[in-house]
């Protein structure tokens, strides 16, 4: 089974870090999951906020546990909300329906892994996740169109 390296990760987060200072996003926090769910790299910028961390591994974790990016489990939230509110609640609250929350793919397509970001807008969030996964060689999944 293809996994998620720390390698990878650190590149990923340090991309999506790199990413918002550039289009001036606030205080960015990155998390980055293997395809179980397991943290393998996170880290905070200066003045991010305490509830950051919960929120990108929330949407990371979503995603993964939905198999598919975050903007489409807010796609979803938005047209069934019931269904969405009882996912969080199964879920012990991990669950975080917004964008921002991308599916990691290695070169055959298989899921490795996911980020989650958070700290400025869910799309320019979602933007930062990308161009981490981008400068990584891997490929980014939003779950969107």
């Amino acid at each position: 089974m293809p996994s998620l390296t720390l390698s990878q990760a650190s590149t990923i987060i340090d991309a999506a870090l790199q990413k918002g200072r550039a289009i001036a996003c606030a205080p960015l926090v990155v998390a980055v999951l293997d395809a179980g769910g397991h943290l393998v790299a996170y880290k905070r910028e200066d003045k991010s906020g305490i509830m950051r961390f919960d929120i990108a591994f929330g949407k990371a974790w979503g995603a993964l546990g939905m198999g598919f990016g975050s903007r489409e489990i807010a796609a979803r939230a938005a047209a069934n909300p019931v269904f969405i509110s009882t996912l969080a609640v199964a879920s012990g609250g991990r669950f975080i329906p917004v964008p921002g929350g991308v599916l990691v793919r290695d070169a055959a397509g298989e899921i490795i892994g996911a980020v989650g970001v958070s700290g400025d807008t869910s799309d320019r969030d979602e933007e930062c996740a990308l161009a981490g996964i981008e400068a990584s060689g891997l490929k980014g999944d939003t779950g969107g169109k």
